[in-house]
């Protein structure tokens, strides 16, 4: 017997960069976050002999699995299994894989294992794992703060169907993973402190935006967290430059849009890839003009997506 899951990835629009120095892979800053459709991790499971990871159908030693497993097993009965994971997009891409990722395997195991876990249990095994998978548990507009740290819906997808227009700048897995790169900055930027009192600061204005259906105060908020993010990247040592040239070429080309009308935000996690944030209207222009800009490989348009679920077993 075998049990599936699907969770797809989300993105930060408050962003995420950092943990604090404590176990329980506990976010240094809250964020608020988009779930989107169509990008999905499937996860299937079943008992086995020992563990054993199949990625993409390619067998892996995957560590960061194999600590999830242990610490998981913690706290709940859970059996050695084999589990065979694919992502319909690039993995370790600044696509966000391991969100969905852990999301749909603490989803499958749920269900697989009989645990009956609410939401807030899965988020919070699921951070355990990977701090923005938490958010994958959940779709549509998610939260991730203290005082608990477990995600939590804060608008359905329904409630404003905006769209997303992803940029791919590169296929190829980016050098320096995301946990290392959080500890880099954790570790040697001068500015990380600001970079946490300042995400605090603006997240009650970011939740106030979402809620309003503010399009303009959510543009300029996301736009500024990115920017600030990156700018606490590039100030580590040695620095973090996850962006190529195709990268800010479509951070320039969604401005010139936004100055010609169009509602339209970047945003851009670890990671060459940009992600424009539009409405329903404006989507089919902003992803002509970022398909036909030199050293972008591939657009694609997607919308809000659901939470983690079930698919069969």
């Amino acid at each position: 017997m075998s049990t599936t899951a699907r969770a797809h990835p989300n993105i930060a629009l408050l962003k995420y960069w950092g943990k604090q120095d404590r176990p329980g892979n506990y976010p240094a800053t809250p964020s608020v976050s988009i779930t989107l459709d169509t990008l999905s991790t499937t996860t299937t499971i079943e008992v086995a002999p020992t563990d054993r990871v199949w990625l993409n159908e390619i067998e892996v030693e995957d560590a960061k699995v194999g600590a999830a497993l242990e610490d998981w097993r913690q706290h709940y009965d859970i059996p050695s299994l084999s589990i065979k994971t694919r992502n319909n997009f690039p993995t370790a891409a600044g696509l966000a894989s391991s969100a969905s990722g852990f999301a749909a395997l603490i989803t499958a195991i749920d269900a697989h294992c009989e645990l009956s876990l609410s939401d807030a249990d899965k988020s919070d095994l699921a951070r355990r794992a990977s701090g923005s998978a938490a958010r994958s548990i959940h779709g549509g507009f998610v939260t991730l703060a203290e005082p608990d740290w477990q995600a939590r819906q804060l608008l359905p997808k329904k409630a404003w169907p905006l769209r997303v227009v992803i940029a791919i700048t590169t296929i190829g897995p980016k050098a320096v993973s995301s946990s290392v790169g959080m500890e880099r900055s954790r570790l040697t930027s001068p500015y990380f402190e600001a970079w946490v009192s300042s995400t605090a600061s603006d997240y009650g204005t970011v939740v106030d935006a979402v809620t309003d259906r503010d399009f303009d105060k959510l543009a300029e908020l996301a736009e500024a967290s990115c920017l600030k993010m990156h700018a606490l990247m590039l100030s580590s040592k040695p620095g973090l430059v996850y962006w190529h040239a195709a990268t800010v070429a479509c951070m320039h080309e969604i401005r010139a849009l936004r100055e010609q009308g169009l509602k339209v935000f970047f945003t851009v996690d670890a990671g060459p890839q940009v992600k424009a944030v539009c409405t329903e209207e404006h989507a089919k222009v902003v992803q002509q003009a970022l398909a036909n800009l030199p050293g972008v490989e591939e657009t694609i348009q997607v919308g809000l997506g659901q939470g983690a679920t079930v698919i069969d077993g």
